[in-house]
């Protein structure tokens, strides 16, 4: 492993902030960290950077214990979501600063500002002036400064987190396109789930300072750890249930669940592509409450007599007006027993 965390603790005033962190980034491999604000994310990139000294635990990095090692030593590159590039200095200038910083000659520096320029995506911008760039440019730029020391680790601190919706959907597909073809190991910290499942290998959910779940997109989006990460990851439709065989009892009445699925008191999760829209007089009846366009589809918001609130999701010619009466049938294919 390139990086392990062995039960790595940051206190702050007696509050475990990071509590007995366990986690481990091979190389190569591109790891996101998520979760919602105040749960450890950033705290966690600043103790692997040596900017947050731990409280307990280990920082490992290629096999060395970190313990006492200064940031500036540790052959990591630290992006954070301010950019934090040097105004008095031109874009070149701001590429160079950390091979300046490890002694590498003028003409060598010169032809990798370039080189790495070009990667990111802006050929021939070395004498650009910091304020004429645009927030996408900036966030090039301190990229490029980050990878011209060429760090074994890569950490990035929101990377994308200033920046507008289809500015932010561009650039991740780019970062997971540069990441792949330089081989470079990442460790980044986001809020925003989207950003996190395109751009990462494994995903890394947190919750007050722990490690909630750990899998690879795919694993994390299909089946959520438990309630907290279902939510988290914007899926509404979590209700207690008791299960017994392949049926669970819960508000919304009898569900199907999966074969296997883990009996007893449970939570369940039916994502809102498993919510079938049916006549009025068939399954659970609901009223349309409000639709909200995705853009890809329409979550339709219903509300049956008694229980709570269900969401749909349907393709936007087939959404009901709010008001009107449907009913409503459950996929067991889309429906979860969490653990």
């Amino acid at each position: 492993m390139l990086l392990s965390l062995d039960e790595a603790t940051v206190r702050f005033g007696g509050r475990a902030v990071l509590d007995a962190v366990a986690l481990d980034v091979a190389e190569h491999e591109v790891v996101c960290v998520l979760g919602p604000s105040g749960s450890g994310k950033s705290t966690l990139l600043r103790a692997v950077a040596g900017l947050q000294p731990l409280s307990g635990g280990r920082v490992v990095l290629g096999g060395r214990d970190q313990a006492g090692v200064p940031a500036h030593r540790r052959g990591v590159g630290l992006m954070f979501q301010d950019h934090q590039l040097f105004p008095q200095r031109d874009v070149g200038a701001n590429v160079a600063f950390g091979l300046r910083m490890h002694g590498v000659a003028k003409g060598e520096r010169d032809a990798e500002v370039s080189r790495l320029l070009g990667l990111v995506g802006l050929p021939g911008a070395a004498r650009r002036a910091v304020a004429s760039l645009s927030g996408g440019e900036q966030q090039r730029v301190a990229l490029a400064r980050a990878l011209a020391p060429r760090p074994r680790l890569l950490m990035l601190d929101e990377p994308l987190g200033q920046l507008d919706r289809s500015l932010r959907e561009r650039l991740v597909v780019e970062l997971r396109e540069l990441f792949g073809r330089l081989g470079t190991t990442v460790l980044a910290v986001t809020h925003d789930q989207s950003e996190a499942f395109a751009l990462a290998d494994r995903v890394v959910v947190m919750r007050d300072g722990r490690i909630a779940q750990s899998g690879t997109p795919l694993e994390v989006w299909q089946r959520p750890a438990d309630a907290f990460v279902a939510r988290f990851l914007g899926f509404e439709n979590v209700v207690p249930a008791t299960v017994a065989g392949t049926a669970a009892d819960s508000p919304w009445g009898k569900l199907p669940v999966p074969d296997g699925s883990a009996q007893g008191r449970r939570t369940v999760l039916v994502r809102p592509a498993g919510v079938r829209l049916v006549s009025a007089d068939q399954g659970l009846a609901c009223t349309v409450t409000a639709r909200t366009f995705k853009g890809t589809h329409v979550a339709v918001h219903l509300q049956p007599a008694d229980g709570p609130r269900v969401e749909a999701a349907c393709p936007l010619r087939d959404a009901p007006e709010p008001g009107a009466s449907v009913g409503v049938e459950f996929d067991v294919a889309e429906t979860v027993v969490l653990d």
